[in-house]
């Protein structure tokens, strides 16, 4: 398997020669469009120079003038009246002339090996050193027409130049991998802190502190991953709480049951006891029920994507028919109700909507003291809502207990009587239902005093 930090040299080493070959294609055009031909009239206005010195001043000993030329960083290839050749300065290493192109230069013509030649990369041509790359002039010599071709003798003119640029050049190129090969590590370095970390919340351990201090994105990662385990090692100890919780809310109904079921099979107390038993065994069975109903409840609302059933109805409506349901406790406690239930319709899922109302109204009662009041109002709310507020005159809920309040198995009061406490899951599925449909509820209590649910909905 390949690393990254192998796959990140490679690549670096690739961009660099890509970009060096670039380079070297673009300037190969700009010296094709732009440099070659002022070099070839540069050329060829040196050779023009070379012939018209010789004309206006003929000398007997033109291998002499011609070698003195070559001197000052030419190289000259000659061909005499006689059919004799000859090179002069340092020889050309490829390349020969046609006959045809040496004939037309002998007849008076010209010869421009420059532009000529048929080459796929022009900028390594100028550094050709071929006697088909030269500038071709005439000369009249006492014995009669010769041919000059001629070119700058770079390796004399520039060769300290060439070195010198191969060594920037190279040793650039070299740097620059090895600089690619150390600081890829600094860029791998904290991907591999991410690879270890992860291997550990693998395994369990959500203790992670990633120490990153960059400022880039490996750093903006490594803080949302520090964030990341952070979050999953609340989401395990709510888990751990959750099972813990629900273990306890099953095993007391059940212990419960097993005990008075085991009195009644046995026989044992008179038989108004067992009717008791019986009916001991009746509530905590009602209680599993509905503990496993509110389960499945909130299984269904924390699936990813959970469907709502919406339709248009009236809100005024379904509170009555809660109230209605619940008559026989408000009634018990001999409750007063203060109704304000204007004619109100609102689009959402009817039936998750009336197990708010029966959970908030249904604590309400519970935690009323008798001959109290139970006010539920529906009223306009912020842009456009509806706001429901279910009021009690209770015993009010602690300051410090408000802010866990929807919290799953969170009780106010622990010590309570667990009959009248509940699962502790009604406020956390009511919570979850309105989030649901857009909305918000919000609490307001104080101790003695009571208690006032606000529960603002979109109304369609």
């Amino acid at each position: 398997m390949k690393t990254l930090y192998f796959r990140i040299v490679v690549t670096f080493v690739l961009v660099a020669l890509a970009s060096g070959i670039v380079g070297l294609l673009l300037t190969s055009v700009y010296y094709e469009f732009l440099v070659r031909p002022d070099n070839e009239r540069k050329v060829a206005a040196v050779a023009e120079n070379v012939q018209a010195l010789y004309e206006q001043r003929p000398v007997s000993d033109l291998d002499g003038y011609l070698s003195r030329v070559a001197a000052l960083g030419l190289q000259i290839y000659a061909v005499f009246p006689d059919g004799r050749h000859r090179t002069y300065g340092s020889p050309f290493k490829r390349g020969q002339l046609t006959a045809e192109q040496v004939q037309a230069v002998l007849s008076g013509g010209s010869y421009r090996g420059m532009a000529e030649e048929n080459r796929k990369l022009e900028l390594l041509a100028y550094f050709e050193n071929s006697v088909r790359n030269t500038v071709g002039v005439p000369i009249r010599t006492p014995a009669g027409p010769a041919a000059l071709f001629i070119r700058p003798d770079l390796a004399q003119q520039t060769g300290e130049v060439r070195v010198i640029v191969a060594v920037l050049l190279g040793g650039t190129f070299v740097v620059s991998l090895l600089l690619i090969a150390v600081l890829s590590r600094y860029i791998v370095r904290p991907v591999k802190a991410l690879t270890r970390a992860t291997r550990r919340i693998v395994e369990g351990d959500y203790e992670i502190r990633l120490s990153v201090g960059r400022r880039d994105e490996i750093g903006d990662l490594a803080q949302h991953f520090s964030r990341m385990a952070e979050a999953i090692r609340q989401l395990d100890e709510r888990r751990q709480a959750f099972v813990a919780n629900v273990s306890h809310e099953i095993q007391s109904p059940l212990t419960s049951i097993q005990g008075f079921a085991r009195a009644v099979r046995e026989g044992e107390g008179t038989p108004e006891e067992r009717d008791r038993y019986l009916a001991v065994i009746e509530e905590e069975s009602g209680r599993l029920s509905a503990l496993g109903k509110q389960l499945l409840t909130l299984a269904f609302l924390d699936k990813d994507g959970a469907d709502l059933d919406k339709t248009t109805f009236r809100l005024d409506e379904q509170i009555r028919q809660a109230l209605i349901l619940l008559e026989w406790q408000w009634s018990e406690k001999s409750l007063a109700l203060e109704l304000v239930l204007p004619d109100t319709e609102i689009s959402g899922d009817r039936s998750l909507l009336y197990e708010v109302w029966l959970n908030l109204i249904a604590n309400s009662i519970k935690f009323s003291n008798p001959e109290g009041t139970i006010a539920v109002r529906i009223a306009d709310g912020p842009k456009g809502s509806v706001a429901v507020e279910i009021a009690d005159t209770g015993v009010g809920i602690p300051a410090a207990e408000l802010p866990y309040i929807f919290e799953r198995f969170h009780k106010a009061d622990p010590s309570r009587d667990r009959s009248a406490s509940g699962s502790g899951l009604g406020l956390s599925i009511a919570h979850k239902i309105v989030a649901l449909h857009g909305g918000d509820i919000l609490v307001r209590s104080e101790p003695g005093r009571g208690t006032a649910f606000t529960v603002t909905l979109p109304r369609l």
